[in-house]
């Protein structure tokens, strides 16, 4: 997700490979080198779950093809501050009036593998309203529409990888999954890396929620330490008295301690 990921410095073993000493002759030879990681099993969820019935539908019937990364799959747009504002990231001033809900600050810091922090990198999040419901026309949750919060937010990381979202605690909602099936709150993430093929969605989830032992989605992801990893921890640090709770949910963009992705392969 960084600069360096598409850098044949950081001593990573390509596929199938021969290591460092292939990569530098490939790139003495003026060949763009792209090296691969280790992705550990049963870290993200499969793309195809029983208990997650759309995915019977869309998830690939064939194997994967590995298509050539070239200029244009490695470079990307160009995101300076100049294009995103400040309002870009408090989902409570994007519209007139004051949003209905509990206000919370969501912060952390996006990380790579060694737990170096990954600085401006495009960090975007979409969630519903207080009552559970999306701004968006195919919803059909009955719930109310807020006309003060449209559910959308991004910033760019900082120098030490950290971002920071004002919002509204999102509720819980019904879907067609299965008989009386409910997602627990949660909010979208998406990390966008300095390519157009550099994009990786999560979820972050509430500590404490009940509904997280009865979410499909949630329990895709088969090992319980990197389920853990997707639930925010509380934060009085990031707390503000009588105003916002805090909450932090750190990134860890790949390895053993990475946090669980919808789709791995897009690394």
């Amino acid at each position: 997700m960084t600069t360096a990921d598409v850098s044949s410095s950081q001593g990573v073993t390509p596929r199938g490979g021969q290591g460092g000493a292939s990569s530098r002759a490939s790139a003495a030879a003026g060949q763009l080198v792209l090296p691969s990681y280790e992705r550990p099993a049963g870290l993200h969820p499969p793309l195809d779950f029983e208990g997650y019935r759309s995915t019977a539908l869309r998830h690939p019937k064939q194997p994967l093809v590995l298509l050539p990364h070239r200029l244009t799959e490695v470079t990307g747009p160009l995101l300076g501050e100049e294009l995103i504002i400040p309002t870009d990231s408090d989902l409570t001033t994007q519209y007139v009036g004051e949003p209905q809900g509990q206000r919370i600050i969501v912060t952390g810091r996006v990380l790579d593998s060694d737990g170096r922090p990954v600085p401006d990198t495009l960090v975007e999040i979409w969630q519903t309203n207080a009552a559970g419901r999306y701004r968006h026309w195919r919803e059909h949750h009955p719930a109310p529409l807020d006309p003060s919060f449209g559910g959308l937010g991004r910033c760019l990381t900082d120098s030490a990888g950290r971002y920071r979202f004002i919002t509204i605690q999102p509720g819980s909602y019904p879907w067609g999954n299965h008989y009386n099936a409910w997602r627990p709150a949660h909010i979208h993430f998406s990390v966008f890396g300095p390519a157009f093929a550099q994009r990786l969605v999560t979820q972050m989830y509430f500590p404490g929620d009940a509904l997280l032992p009865f979410d499909p989605i949630f329990n895709s992801v088969r090992d319980e330490k990197a389920r853990n990893r997707l639930i925010s921890k509380l934060d009085w640090d990031t707390t503000i008295p009588r105003e916002a709770l805090g909450y932090r949910f750190d990134i860890v963009l790949r390895g053993a301690d990475s946090t669980p992705w919808d789709d791995p392969n897009r690394l």
